[in-house]
């Protein structure tokens, strides 16, 4: 218990080191505010000079003396200002590079897109080419069937393929069959 109390007894005291009384604070305030008050008017002095004001009564020195500050500051003023001129500029380079580059890809990707659209095009087409082939082919003609009793006599064969160019384009037949069942009559 004796420990606690002298621990406490030690950070109370100093607490009490650590803060200064308000006096010694009011005391030191009272040193301070007429050199503040003096600095004040130093500054506001110097922001009339700088701003042209106020020259008449400064001396040759004085006046070299500001117009080397003015030059230093806007030399700092055109080297900040260059120096955010080619950050801008870089920052700009850099953008349009990958702005570039990401164009250039984009092509890339229509082109390969194009190809793709050109050869489902393509096979779309060549599908229903080959589906629609045989829609748009007319069927073979078909010949006109001999008649039973001429089909083994080989002169009568003469006459029909005589007559069927003849009449094929005269008149059509009613009675028409296909030419690879006509081989087989034929052939008999």
């Amino acid at each position: 218990m004796e420990a606690i109390l002298d621990r406490y007894e030690r950070c109370a005291s100093a607490e009490k080191q650590a803060v200064p009384n308000d006096s010694e604070k009011q005391g030191t305030w009272c040193l301070e505010y007429p050199k503040l008050v003096a600095r004040i008017e130093i500054l506001e002095r110097s922001l009339r000079n700088f701003a042209g004001k106020d020259l008449g009564p400064m001396s040759l020195r004085e006046l070299q003396h500001l117009e080397q500050q003015i030059d230093t500051a806007l030399k700092r003023v055109r080297s900040r200002k260059n120096q955010l001129y080619h950050e801008s500029l870089a920052a700009l380079q850099k953008n349009e590079r990958s702005l570039h580059e990401q164009n250039n890809m984009l092509a890339k990707q229509l082109k390969e897109n194009e190809k793709t659209l050109t050869r489902e095009r393509e096979q779309w087409e060549q599908q229903n080419l080959s589906q629609n082939a045989a829609a748009f082919f007319p069927p073979q003609p078909m010949l006109s069937l001999p008649s039973p009793t001429t089909c083994g006599n080989p002169q009568t064969r003469e006459f029909l393929n005589e007559n069927e160019e003849s009449t094929a384009h005269a008149q059509p037949n009613t009675m028409q069959m296909p030419p690879w069942m006509l081989r087989h009559l034929v052939n008999e």
